[in-house]
């Protein structure tokens, strides 16, 4: 979302959703000792060929003795394992069957396609080598050259160990941690004035910041309180109660669109297409009589898990263009009026007072309130119950102790998690939690993960010289204030590994200049774990490519691993910033790719990739809402070709997938840089009886760009003389 699309709408009304209305880390030097532990036991194992079906690669790397890898009767061969995370390398046992390698090379990566050479000889004797070594990498590679028989390559069994110790990983004092100085922490005993001025001097600073560095989070404590929360940049405010209404907020928790102009007039202001990067979380607001509540805001804006009480408020069109945004697990007791809001996805919220409006896309999953089903004027999609989800952790202080609420995961869940007493879920104390501040070494970091501890990102920007790898299953890893993730040597900011139940919330990647195969991988390549009863899931996890600085990605997010929920993304390639941005200044190919199986999406925006935006090879996949608008870069039609097809779709769900379904989806083009660029469909998927979609819309906003079909070659061109189109369902 930009200004330049702001520009291109006049016509559109806008909406602002109004509510009618720790220790610093002590990091002591150990020697580093080679461990015991077998790194490669039971990982992901694959290899150049294999003799027979009884041969396995993963037969040399499951604890057997008595059973093996063996390969074609040709050279070179190789067999790789994936360790699940970067790893110093310090010993590698080789037992081999009688037909052992006699030249081989021992290497390791960390994105398996670039290999370094850590161990080399032509003198192989075979046995049982234990071989002592010093490399660091994700993947171990055994390369063989040169066969002592005429037989293949045949290992019993591939061990590999790592260095241990180096850090010393300090406890942190679930009553009095360190959250650092970006963190303010308010308890009904606080004084109210210096509360209020300080909420002010926030909300002045980050007004208009769209890019700086600086983060907030504002927490207060169960009990009652008088503010006015202005809610700007980069700035989180919640509550810290089990439930919403053990803070509340006698005042205002509201966004403004009173700072970017409409047009070209300065004076005409209202614009909220640009309010990014904010959320509103965990606590009940009781407006003043008489007043409504604005929630003017586009993409990664989340009002979650609050209350707005009181039967006169409701969300307010009054002012200012917005395109984007969700309530979840929300109760308005007032009347919501969506105004002239693009489009808005609501999730298991209780609208108790009902919804009026819309404009393009409003989507409605498991919330009692909603809309019947009407599409496309007024363009209701609805919902009933949300079929598998898990609510966001949250930080929560009781008896004097802060701790992390996980929700427990719901099936066919109509309603919010909150409103029936107690919620489900695991209560874990922060006292296993690292936390992680701006400077923490990423070696401290991936040695809490590898003991045991769960994370909590405090706001501020997070530069990184490695990847964060996250391996055991159930890790919490949480931001705080919008914690920013920046990887600044062409690697991944976090690798998950294919585990049951991590959960990742409330936290943003930015692409650094030097380009990033992926910024964010969940599971590695290749991943086949079910993962139905606990999967992963990402709430509030947003990547930026670009903005900020001249961020580069190949792939922004990357899910490998299968039953994946995503509860909330903004997955953005800058169309503007504080840095230059453009066509091959911050470039990015694809900004989701979806590869396991049984992915379910809940809110997802993506928008300005240079290839599909989305793109879904998995089987099985569910998205409920979606939200893309194409590049506006592309400096001319040649540059936006897909083989001998115009341009590339905002939603291509691959040819060999027979199982997808989508609800509630629009993409939108906005040509800037040459409005006769044509795109010759919003969405691609095949044509098979398992794909079915829903409630779709293509726009051409302000008729600056040409979308020549909704899906498949069908539902109308949309350009400047129509500039909407829509297909109610597909086949």
């Amino acid at each position: 979302m930009s200004s330049p699309r702001s520009r291109s709408r006049l016509l559109t009304a806008a909406l602002a959703l109004g509510l009618a209305a720790a220790l610093t880390p002590v990091i002591s030097a150990q020697a580093a000792e080679c461990g015991t532990t077998n790194a490669a036991l039971n990982r992901p194992a694959t290899a150049s060929s294999v003799e027979n079906g009884g041969t396995p690669a993963t037969a040399a790397v499951d604890g057997n003795t008595g059973t093996r890898w063996s390969s074609a009767f040709s050279d070179p061969q190789w067999i790789q394992v994936d360790l699940g995370s970067t790893q110093t390398v310090c010993r590698v046992t080789l037992n081999w069957e009688t037909a052992y390698g006699k030249a081989f090379q021992v290497q390791l990566s960390d994105n398996a396609s670039t290999w370094n050479t850590v161990y080399s000889t032509a003198t192989s004797t075979g046995g049982v080598q234990n071989l002592t070594m010093s490399g660091t990498g994700r993947y171990l590679r055994v390369y063989g050259t040169a066969r002592s028989t005429g037989y293949g390559y045949s290992l019993w069994e591939l061990a590999v160990n790592s260095e241990t110790g180096g850090v010393t990983i300090p406890p942190t004092d679930p009553r009095n941690p360190d959250f650092g100085p970006n963190v303010l922490v308010y308890g009904p005993g606080s004084s109210q004035v210096d509360m209020q001025n300080r909420l002010n001097a926030i909300a002045t600073q980050m007004k208009t910041n769209q890019f700086g560095p600086e983060r907030y989070a504002v927490l207060f404590k169960p009990g009652s309180y008088n503010a006015d929360v202005n809610l700007r940049f980069y700035t989180q405010v919640a509550g810290l109660g089990l439930r919403p209404d053990d803070v509340n907020i006698n005042g205002h928790v509201r966004v403004e669109a009173d700072w970017l102009q409409q047009g070209d007039n300065p004076d005409n202001l209202g614009n909220a297409t640009q309010n990014f990067w904010r959320g509103a979380e965990n606590m009940s607001v009781t407006l003043p009589s008489n007043q409504i509540e604005r929630w003017a805001v586009s993409q990664a804006a989340a009002y979650r898990r609050m209350h707005l009480r009181g039967q006169i408020h409701l969300w307010n069109g009054g002012d200012g263009w917005a395109s984007g945004g969700l309530i979840v697990d929300s109760k308005i007791d007032g009347v919501a009026v969506s105004g002239s809001q693009q489009q808005f996805l609501t999730r298991n919220s209780n609208l108790a007072g009902g919804w009026s409006g819309s404009v393009w896309n409003m989507m409605f999953v498991g919330s009692p309130g909603a809309p019947p089903q009407h599409f496309p004027n007024p363009s209701h999609t609805t919902v009933d119950t949300t079929p598998v989800v898990r609510e966001k952790p949250f930080l929560y202080f009781e008896n004097d102790e802060y701790k992390v609420f996980v929700p427990a995961l719901r099936q066919n869940a109509r309603g919010t998690s909150w409103e029936a007493g107690a919620p489900a879920g695991q209560s874990l104390s922060l006292a296993d939690f690292f936390i992680v501040k701006p400077g923490t070494p990423v070696a401290t970091t991936n040695a809490a993960l590898a003991q045991g501890k769960h994370l909590l990102l405090t706001p501020g920007v997070h530069h990184l010289n490695d990847t964060i790898n996250v391996t055991r299953p159930n890790t919490v890893v949480l931001g705080l204030g919008l914690a920013t993730l920046s990887p600044d040597i062409g690697k991944a900011a976090m690798a998950v590994s294919d585990v049951d139940g991590v959960k990742l919330a409330g936290f943003l990647v930015d692409a650094g200049v030097q380009n990033s195969p992926v910024l964010l991988q969940v599971g590695p390549t290749g991943s086949t774990a079910a993962h139905t009863s606990n999967p992963t899931s990402l709430h509030d996890v947003y990547l930026r490519v670009g903005g900020s600085q001249a961020g580069k990605a190949t792939v922004s997010l990357e899910i490998n691993s299968d039953n994946v929920i995503v509860d909330h993304t903004w997955v953005w390639r800058a169309d503007h910033g504080t840095s230059p941005t453009g066509w091959t200044v911050n470039t990015g190919r694809n900004g989701v790719v979806v590869n396991g199986d049984n992915v379910t999406a809940y809110g997802l925006f993506v928008e300005h990739y240079q290839q599909y935006n989305t793109l879904w090879n998995g089987n099985g996949g569910r998205t409920y809402f979606y939200q893309n608008e194409l590049p506006y870069d592309p400096p001319n039609q040649a540059s936006w070709m897909n083989g001998s097809q115009p341009g590339w779709a905002g939603y291509k769900v691959a040819n060999h997938v027979t199982s997808h379904e989508g609800w509630g989806m629009g993409v939108y083009a906005f040509n800037q840089a040459d409005p006769s660029i044509v795109t010759a469909n919003g969405f691609e998927v095949p044509n098979t009886a398992g794909v079915r979609m829903h409630d779709l819309v293509t726009v051409s906003l302000g008729g600056v760009g040409t979308i020549s079909n909704v899906i498949n070659g069908v539902g109308g061109t949309a350009n400047l003389a129509t500039q909407q189109r829509y297909v109610v369902n597909y086949p």
